[in-house]
C-alpha cells in the first residue's frame, strides 16, 4: 500500500511533505501543481501525514470519495518519467521551497 496526495495540495506545494520522507519518494517539478508520491519507492511509514499542513495525504486505502480520481492520477504521473531526471527537478524544487 501507498500512500496518496490529493486536491489540497493542489496549487500549495509547501513542501514539509518533501523534507521528513525517509526515502525521498515524494516528488514534484516547477511545471508540476503538486507532490506526487512514487508507489514503489513508498516504504508506508507515513511520515509525510502529520507534516502536511493541508491534510492532503493519506493512504491508498483512505482516499475519500471525493478524491479517488488522485489515485489514477499519482499512478499517471511517473508513467514513461526519468526517475534520474525527476529526481534532479524534485531536489531543485525542494531547494527552491526551502528559500
Amino acid at each position: 500500500m501507498t500512500h496518496v496526495i490529493v486536491s489540497p495540495c493542489v496549487g500549495l506545494k509547501e513542501g514539509s511533505c518533501i523534507d521528513v520522507c525517509p526515502v525521498d519518494c515524494i516528488y514534484t517539478t516547477d511545471d508540476d501543481n503538486q507532490m506526487y508520491i512514487e508507489p514503489d519507492e513508498c516504504i508506508d511509514c507515513g511520515a509525510c501525514v502529520p507534516a502536511c499542513p493541508v491534510t492532503a495525504i493519506f493512504l491508498e486505502d483512505r482516499v475519500p470519495a471525493d478524491e479517488r480520481q488522485y489515485l489514477e492520477i499519482n499512478v499517471k504521473y511517473f508513467e514513461g518519467k526519468d526517475m534520474a531526471d525527476l529526481k534532479l527537478a524534485t531536489k531543485t524544487a525542494k531547494r527552491m521551497i526551502n528559500e
